[in-house]
């Protein structure tokens, strides 16, 4: 998330601004004064430095010349032309006066942060940077998987990615398989969910003529397809036992012997797994082998949720803007300042896909020429950051928020079985506007999540009066 330097000399002014920019999911630091600034080491470490302009023992627009390529917001109370003039003059990225909105402060401080985001030169590791174009991302956990991407992608290991729904896990393959030596070769996706039980194994590992009712021909199936490329299995946890001991045939001998034939093929293929699933429960409960866990969890990636990723929800935002922009024909807008804090404080539990779809909805909706506003969206304002922080902690039962529960290993639970679990124990003592609270969604979500899990709604048990 990015890295806020707030520089104030008035307490009360810093303590405000800092817990603004800490909801608005922002890393921040403090200081009293241009001293004190510079005494917490080099100020190109932070994404914006937020700085008064009057301050005892120095001017805000001193930090400037020393900011390098920082950009610096000079906020003051003494608003006059001239000032903003000197301000910009000295090279402030932006000015802005006391007393402020709290949204006109986040919207600048959005912006500033979003430009430093694209003129920033990363010319000591190109690790940091996107290993792809599509995916987008300069908070600390996306420049960790980006780092991880390059080194896995430079070798041959099976790797596991895990991450919730609509974080971009196809995206990931994506990036190894470019990234690596395989990169002018195919990369075979193959939705692991999407075919029937029945069929799995034949698309996967080929056929011969006659090996069963309908196989009029021999076929070659996707392993091979991938023949010295890569092979990306979505959703592995769907894998059936059956296949999943062809697959691991494939992992461990580096052969692949078709339905129906006696002699096994080799073929040199990288595989990269996913699922949203904890593959490790699934091994307690008999539903995964677990020597197939072990060889394909050689090196798991967890992809970040799209809600702890702080500045990056407004990049992708203005990104896929500009796609859908283009795809529709539409005249250039953008996001109004409420839409904007809306996505950098709705917590967004379908992730970047739930993202997309936002975007494109606004995109539609919003009248040709105006900005596109919160309700063009279909967001809530209901799912904050501050619902979640308050489920942390208040709520005795379950201890965790749903923002805890990544679906990894450490997890133990993932969020789907977190989701009935909490539902289950509570429903008869909360509403359903209480049930959607806790749990940090809104009501249609609470609604379609019941559906897709088949929970019933709890009946009343209060009977009408005759």
């Amino acid at each position: 998330m990015p890295h806020i330097l707030v520089v104030e000399d008035e307490a009360i002014i810093r303590g405000s601004i800092k817990r603004l920019l800490l909801k608005a999911n922002y890393q921040v630091s403090e200081a009293t004064s241009v001293a004190d600034a510079l005494s917490k080491g080099e100020l190109h470490q932070y994404d914006l430095i937020l700085s008064d302009l009057r301050m005892p023992g120095g001017e805000g627009t001193e930090l400037i010349p020393l900011a390098s390529e920082t950009p610096v917001l000079i906020m003051t109370s003494y608003a006059s032309m001239k000032t903003a003039v000197d301000a910009l003059k000295a090279g402030a990225a932006d000015y802005i006066a006391k007393p402020f909105s709290n949204q006109d402060l986040l919207s600048s401080v959005a912006k500033n942060c979003r430009e430093k985001s694209k003129t920033a030169k990363d010319s000591n590791s190109s690790a940091t940077q996107s290993p792809i174009s599509k995916l987008i991302g300069q908070s600390a956990p996306m420049k960790k998987l980006f780092k991880m991407i390059y080194k896995v992608a430079a070798t041959d290991a099976t790797v596991l990615v895990n991450g919730e729904t609509g974080t971009g896990k196809e995206l990931i393959a994506q990036a190894i398989h470019q990234n690596s030596n395989r990169a002018g070769n195919a990369l075979v996706s193959v939705n692991c969910a999407a075919i029937p039980d029945t069929l799995i194994e034949a698309e996967l590992f080929g056929h011969e003529k006659g090996a069963f009712t309908g196989a009029d021909s021999a076929r070659s199936g996707l392993v091979s397809a991938a023949h010295q490329g890569t092979l990306f299995l979505d959703e592995i946890g769907e894998l059936p036992l059956a296949a999943q001991a062809r697959l691991l045939r494939v992992l461990q001998e580096g052969e692949v012997r078709a339905i129906g034939s006696v002699q096994p093929k080799l073929v040199d293929v990288r595989i990269v797994a996913a699922t949203h699933r904890n593959l490790k429960r699934l091994v307690e409960n008999g539903e995964f082998r677990e020597d197939l866990y072990y060889r394909l969890n050689v090196i798991q990636l967890v992809i970040p949720a799209l809600r702890d990723r702080g500045g990056d929800k407004l990049e992708i935002a203005n990104s896929l803007l500009t796609r859908y922009l283009e795809k529709f024909d539409r005249p250039a807008t953008r996001f109004s300042v409420t839409a904007e804090q809306a996505i950098a404080q709705y917590p967004w539990p379908g992730n970047v896909r739930e993202l997309e779809n936002a975007v494109q909805r606004g995109v539609i909706l919003s009248e040709p020429g105006n900005a596109i506003e919160i309700e063009d969206l279909g967001i809530e304002a209901e799912q904050s950051p501050e619902v979640i922080s308050e489920i942390s902690v208040n709520s005795t039962s379950p201890s965790k928020a749903p923002s805890q529960l990544v679906d990894s290993a450490e997890a133990g639970e993932d969020l789907e079985e977190y989701f009935q679990r909490f539902v289950l124990e509570n429903q008869d003592a909360m509403s359903e506007t209480e049930l959607a609270r806790r749990l940090g969604v809104s009501r249609k979500c609470l609604w379609e999540r019941r559906q897709r899990l088949g929970i019933p709604r709890k009946r009343s048990s209060v009977q009408p009066v005759s």
